[in-house]
């Protein structure tokens, strides 16, 4: 879907950041690619968005199907990292992304793996026009990209049925996180094309928490995320300085 500046502004949305996506769309599956961090973060986004959904529903959390019961959304959902292991478990996936390569890129490796997701290269207001509702709305790693926050996450809310949550996860704007997450991650340690982000875009919790509130969301659960350099891992953590995960369930 090409965006317009005209679109860009009515559908709350960076064409600029659709775009710094789509020229590296080819390399989301790739473990040692520019989407490394995210690979290396998977075990632990799937473990605590596991925990929230078991914390909101009652379900089988040993069993293969654990989540047959749900219908869950991934908001940006780039190549569809945490698309295919939710679907795995059972749950019916749909993720969108307006970066059209990124949804090619989910398309052609959800095929190859023989799982079925759906995907659309459209942006979250164009879904609630479309009526769609789901139990879980999962949205990883979105937020500091969008223009207008609080709007994005009344987009957001409409998504969700009653008794359904939004699972975020963004990074604090402290000097802690732009000496880690921008000067280290991008310029230091080259896990990210440089300028992946802008500092002044990312999200202090309360600010988060604040922005739920006016949306009509309540928040339910914050938790940071923290990365061990010696382990070379990621673990849930105390700790929201940089990273950090946030639930919220409809008011």
């Amino acid at each position: 879907m090409n965006i317009s500046k005209k679109d860009s502004a009515e559908l709350n949305i960076d064409a600029s950041e659709i775009e710094k996506f789509s020229r590296i769309a080819s390399e989301w599956w790739d473990p040692n690619g520019k989407f490394r961090p995210l690979h290396q973060l998977g075990r632990i986004r799937l473990a605590y968005t596991l925990d929230r959904i078991g914390n909101q529903f009652t379900l089988d959390k040993t069993g293969p199907n654990s989540l047959d019961s749900l219908k869950i959304v991934d908001i940006g959902c780039g190549g569809g990292l945490i698309c295919e292991p939710l679907a795995r478990l059972g749950a019916n996936v749909t993720g969108i992304d307006p970066a059209g390569e990124n949804i090619k890129a989910a398309r052609h490796h959800c095929a190859d793996q023989g799982l079925e997701i759906q995907y659309y290269d459209i942006t979250v207001r164009e879904l609630v026009e479309l009526g769609e509702r789901f139990d879980v709305a999962v949205c990883l790693e979105v937020l500091e990209h969008v223009p207008d926050v609080e709007c994005f996450l009344k987009e957001c809310r409409s998504l969700i049925n009653e008794n359904g949550i939004i699972i975020l996860s963004t990074i604090n704007r402290t000097l802690k996180s732009y000496a880690l997450a921008i000067v280290g991650a991008e310029y230091i340690l080259r896990w990210l094309p440089a300028g992946t982000h802008n500092w002044n875009r990312f999200i202090k919790p309360d600010e988060l928490s604040a922005a739920l509130v006016k949306a009509e969301l309540t928040t339910k659960n914050i938790t940071g995320l923290v990365y061990n350099p010696v382990l070379d891992n990621w673990a849930l953590s105390d700790d929201t300085d940089v990273n950090y995960f946030a639930t919220a369930a409809l008011s």
